[in-house]
């Protein structure tokens, strides 16, 4: 079982590769922009591939770009079709992927992080301590004389007796 996940991963490189390749050449679409395939998954029983892509430019460009795909996607299964070794040829769904988006929410988390990291900064440079500087009980010093002191003076009589 373990070698059909390995075929499906080799046939969805395939599938990536053709696609990128034939988009390369261009298609006669003119709603189509410039389009990224960044991943292709397909099914265990290789009868589909989700082919994931990007779009570069706005948010308009991205909606032609996918109805064009949306369009072209027979022309594309085809190319698919002949150039994979399967006996039946996948069926294509073309997924706008959100690794843009994906990206600008993480890169303003790590921004608020580091300001937040900056304010923690400046915050302990001026900190004082809320109690004493050193807050540990100290052990206590005693005099070696001192010892004899504790004896009374009967106790002192009755051991040198």
């Amino acid at each position: 079982m373990a070698g059909q996940g390995d075929r499906a991963a080799k046939v969805a490189d395939r599938i990536k590769e053709v696609i990128a390749k034939r988009l390369e050449k261009g298609l006669r679409d003119p709603r189509l922009g410039f389009v990224t395939i960044t991943d292709v998954r397909v099914t265990g029983d290789l009868q589909h591939a989700s082919v994931f892509f990007t779009v570069y430019g706005t948010d308009e460009e991205r909606a032609d770009s996918a109805l064009a795909l949306k369009a072209a996607t027979g022309l594309l299964r085809t190319e698919v079709g002949k150039n994979l070794n399967t006996r039946l040829t996948p069926s294509l769904e073309f997924i706008a992927d959100a690794i843009p988006e994906n990206a600008a929410s993480i890169e303003a988390l790590l921004q608020e992080a580091q300001q937040r990291d900056e304010a923690a900064r400046a915050a302990a440079a001026t900190a004082t301590y809320a109690g004493d500087e050193d807050p540990y009980v100290k052990p206590r010093d005693y005099d070696v004389d001192d010892d004899d002191d504790d004896l009374d003076d009967d106790d002192e009589k009755s051991v040198v007796e």
